[in-house]
């Protein structure tokens, strides 16, 4: 497995639509492991195939309740209820976060890496990634998300915060987080939040 380099905006693949994967093959495969490497090493929650330079239609997720990181394949969002303001950020976009509308649940229909599709229910966090991840996969930022332009700030870190994760989740649990000065840093580790 290797850690890929990491595609940071203005990287015009970002906003490219990834095309569908007709099969599983070995290089996909070798392509999820390198990805799961990759999130993991970033500290990050979620990551689509084009943040690593492939426009193929490939995410991966791995939330801290998760056991094993959840593969994605062709996904799409059949169904989404609901709506909430989170806190986002994103390994594509770092050392920024952001206030964005996202859904309090959505369902899912992807492939696996077994060739077999699926459908998922989620909510909370692992909604916020799905819905994150697939947005990345058609060439959508959380930027373009914003509830307004003075939600995005930018994260300073203290000299013991050297992790930065993307998703913070439901900003209901951060309340008094959200109070603090925007130049302070919410600690964004996957133990709280998420990033792709």
């Amino acid at each position: 497995m290797a850690i890929l380099d990491m595609r940071l905006l203005p990287d015009p693949i970002l906003r490219k639509q990834a095309k569908k994967v007709a099969k599983v093959t070995p290089q996909l495969r070798r392509l999820v492991e390198n990805m799961v490497e990759t999130m993991r090493d970033q500290r990050g929650v979620g990551l689509a195939a084009n943040q690593v330079g492939s426009l193929q239609k490939v995410a991966v997720i791995e939330t801290p309740e998760m056991e094993e990181p959840m593969v994605l394949i062709n996904p799409e969002i059949m169904k989404a209820e609901g709506e909430r303001q989170v806190e986002e950020g994103c390994l594509s976009v770092p050392g920024y976060r952001g206030l964005v509308n996202r859904s309090e649940k959505v369902r899912v229909k992807a492939m696996g890496l077994d060739g077999k599709i699926y459908r998922l229910n989620a909510e909370d966090l692992l909604a916020q990634a799905l819905e994150h991840e697939i947005d990345h996969l058609n060439g959508i930022l959380y930027i373009d998300h914003l509830v307004d332009h003075e939600s995005l700030y930018k994260i300073t870190y203290h000299e013991h915060d050297d992790e930065e994760d993307e998703f913070d989740g439901d900003l209901d649990d951060g309340e008094d987080e959200a109070e603090e000065s925007t130049e302070s840093v919410a600690v964004e580790t996957s133990d709280s939040g998420a990033e792709d």
